[in-house]
């Protein structure tokens, strides 16, 4: 049966291998089948830019592409964490990058895929943010910088990320439910999907008289999330780690 996959929220670094190894055997077992896999963003715990020279991204890459020599695609969302994420990466990888919200056919249910975190709008704060980093001119300030200094910028804004939000109550960190019901409309879509938020379920709405749903991935910690999508079925999926 044909099958479709989709995950997020990964932040993968080379601080966390056992997330890595779980990622590499995710790839070599539930999606080495599967008629296409989908990656929404933060796949990457940071991004400075697609010539950064780890060996974690050179192993990513190769693994990827490996991937879709077994007749599996590949698509690659930004998140809020790996934003800078270009086609040359992409096309080590042998997989189409996609911009954020992104409309697909889903097994004939017109679906919609993004981050998420574009409808964390209570959080004034960081839309400001996000508006200003995701501009070219800013975009391509950053990445004329040397490496080295691109991944000090990389640690300091992981840090005070983490240090804001400590700070923030619950419900500015989610998504706000008028935006969550204004973007249905706005894409006429009877399914989203996205992660962003670290709080996987499944939301059913009603969204202008219509049955709708809003599924939301979990990252990948001490287990891991993915949808497994058919013409039959969507599952959201825990698996431990």
């Amino acid at each position: 049966m044909k099958n479709t996959l989709f995950i997020s929220d990964l932040h993968l670094d080379e601080s966390r291998p056992h997330i890595t190894r779980a990622f590499f055997q995710f790839l070599e077992t539930t999606a080495k089948n599967a008629e296409a896999l989908y990656i929404l963003g933060d796949f990457f715990d940071a991004w400075i830019g697609d010539d950064d020279d780890q060996p974690l991204v050179q192993e990513v890459a190769e693994k990827l592409a490996t991937l879709t020599q077994t007749g599996t695609q590949v698509f690659l969302m930004h998140g809020n964490r790996d934003f800078l994420l270009g086609e040359t990466f992409a096309r080590r990888c042998n997989a189409t990058l996609l911009t954020d919200e992104r409309c697909i056919n889903l097994y004939g249910v017109k679906t919609l895929l993004l981050h998420g975190d574009s409808l964390c709008t209570a959080d004034t704060e960081y839309m400001q943010y996000r508006n200003l980093v995701r501009t070219r001119a800013w975009q391509d300030q950053v990445l004329a910088l040397p490496l080295s200094t691109r991944r000090a910028m990389a640690i300091e804004s992981r840090n005070k990320s983490k240090n804001m939000n400590s700070l923030k109550a619950d419900d500015i960190l989610d998504v706000t439910p008028s935006e969550v019901e204004k973007v249905f409309q706005q894409y006429q879509v009877k399914r989203m999907i996205h992660g962003h938020t670290h709080r996987p379920a499944r939301h059913p709405m009603i969204v202008e008289g219509k049955n709708c749903e809003r599924i939301v991935l979990g990252d990948w910690h001490d287990s891991f999330w993915y949808i497994n999508a058919s013409e039959n079925d969507c599952q959201l999926i825990e698996q431990k780690i």
